[in-house]
């Protein structure tokens, strides 16, 4: 049998609690040889806050859902069905499918060189005054005209040489003015 990972699903919100009660499990039915690995796929967040504070923060990406990497097995599939909070195994027909090595690196946020991609969100809107703290344009004040929190980025318009000039700097360039 081979080592393969497994999409569980459980209530949402009991990701971390499946998690320790299936650790424990493990260890107390003695299955430390077929269930290897818990994982509760997460991303960081920055969120940029009122003031240009950053709190950065782990949120799950997929709410309800665990990963477990085991050798299946009617006792390794019981031990984890069976385990409060868990409502199942994602798969065709009720039969547990196994993720291929893209979708788990998917599902994880892995990028090809291991490193998981930061998002970001912000309190920023349309309108909002702010102060760019970084680069050439350190120290000018401007307006928000437009937010792109996907891509971290914002359009701010700012008056360089008496003229109004859209500029578009990530939002770590940037704090809210006060």
């Amino acid at each position: 049998m081979s080592k393969r990972w497994y999409v569980v699903h459980t209530y949402s919100g009991y990701e971390k609690s499946v998690k320790t009660d299936l650790e424990h499990r493990i260890e107390t039915m003695g299955m430390q040889d077929r269930i290897f690995d818990i994982e509760i796929p997460m991303e960081s967040v920055t969120e940029i806050k009122e003031g240009g504070k950053r709190e950065t923060k782990d949120v799950k990406i997929f709410p309800g859902y665990v990963l477990v990497r085991m050798e299946m097995d009617d006792d390794a599939w019981t031990c984890v069905r069976n385990t409060p909070g868990v409502t199942g195994f994602l798969g065709a027909n009720g039969k547990p499918s196994p993720l291929s090595r893209d979708e788990y690196n998917k599902m994880m946020r892995k990028s090809k060189k291991g490193e998981a991609p930061k998002r970001m969100s912000v309190d920023l809107e349309v309108g909002t005054p702010v102060r760019v703290t970084s680069g050439p344009l350190a120290d000018f004040n401007g307006m928000v005209s437009e937010v792109n929190a996907e891509s971290g980025k914002v359009k701010v318009i700012l008056q360089i040489f008496g003229r109004d000039t859209p500029v578009e700097l990530g939002f770590d360039q940037i704090v809210v003015a006060l």
